[in-house]
């Protein structure tokens, strides 16, 4: 698995990371033989840094990931795991709650250390809040050793130039912006945050099932416009015998100044076929055709979190 450099950190990471939302059965239930296995066989396939949170499962993605991790060295792999989110409407990003939240973290994982925290959703709080308070409770958890790097995830372009004029953080998580339908991390945020030396993770590049053949998931947010867009691409990827989650897949990996995309599944089938296509060329053709289908709906999103942060 070919490796970039996470920002400044020192970090290597796997242009394609393991993430372990679909552990919490987030999607749908879950074996603990898939979820055991889907674990071995992302190492196994060079997916070496792992991505999770207790929000993920309420807890149970944490606690499987400990289990599937027991007897691997340490060194085998990169662990990021998240705080402040840890239920739908439930967010609290106190500094009491951090350095609670990352020991119950360090005890599920059966891990004494995390390659990676970051704060979860912050554009459903007031964001002040995490520069004033969640980050520097963080940098003491990182001066205790519990947390080598920190940084912050949420969905809106809006809160990255926000936390990051006004705070230092290592690295930054975008999900369901940098995908075929939606480019806005790349054309907006990616620049100013390769020029800040920020470490760049990207997750999500099927955006909640949306670029593959799956159903959708009753909760998916996108306009109907783009869904339909969505449907007549993957109609003309599987007429041209190439899947379109391959086709996202490979997109959103091949853009050089994001470090590592996140892609998750407790499918093992499906972490072996990732790994297969991340080797394999990208079909430039096709990628021009779904595009123009993609066209009149580029870049349409959803509000989430508190309006003021979008």
């Amino acid at each position: 698995m070919q490796t970039r450099p996470l920002g400044t950190t020192g970090l290597e990471v796997p242009i394609l990371a393991f993430g372990a939302s679909s552990l919490g059965q987030e999607f749908r239930r879950v074996t603990l033989e898939e979820a055991l296995g889907s674990v071995r066989t992302a190492l196994d396939c060079g997916l070496t840094l792992i991505d999770t949170s207790p929000f993920y499962g309420r807890g149970m993605s944490e606690v499987l990931l400990g289990v599937a991790l027991r007897d691997i060295p340490r060194d085998d792999y990169l662990l990021c795991t998240k705080l402040g989110r840890y239920d739908l409407a439930h967010f609290d990003f106190s500094a009491r709650r951090v350095a609670e939240s990352i020991d119950v973290s360090l005890h599920r994982l059966g891990t004494d250390h995390l390659d990676i925290a970051l704060c979860h959703d912050i554009e459903f709080v007031p964001m002040q809040q995490i520069i004033d308070e969640t980050l520097p409770a963080l940098r003491q958890a990182q001066a205790a050793g519990k947390v080598r790097f920190v940084g912050f995830s949420g969905y809106p372009q809006k809160i990255f130039r926000f936390i990051c004029d006004s705070a230092d953080v290592d690295c930054v998580l975008s999900y369901n912006q940098y995908t075929l339908q939606n480019t806005r991390f790349a054309d907006e945020t990616v620049p100013y945050l390769k020029a800040k030396g920020i470490g760049v993770m990207n997750a999500g590049p099927f955006s909640a099932r949306l670029l593959t053949d799956a159903p959708l998931p009753a909760w998916l947010k996108e306009p109907e416009e783009v869904k339909a867009a969505a449907r007549k691409a993957a109609e003309l990827c599987r007429a041209r015998g190439t899947p379109i989650a391959k086709l996202a897949l490979q997109f959103s990996l091949a853009n050089p100044d994001i470090a590592t995309t996140i892609a998750g599944s407790a499918n093992p089938a499906n972490i072996r076929a990732w790994a297969e296509w991340a080797a394999e060329p990208l079909d430039e053709e096709l990628l021009a055709d779904v595009q123009q289908i993609f066209a009149p709906v580029n870049n349409i999103g959803h509000v989430e979190g508190l309006p003021e942060n979008n």
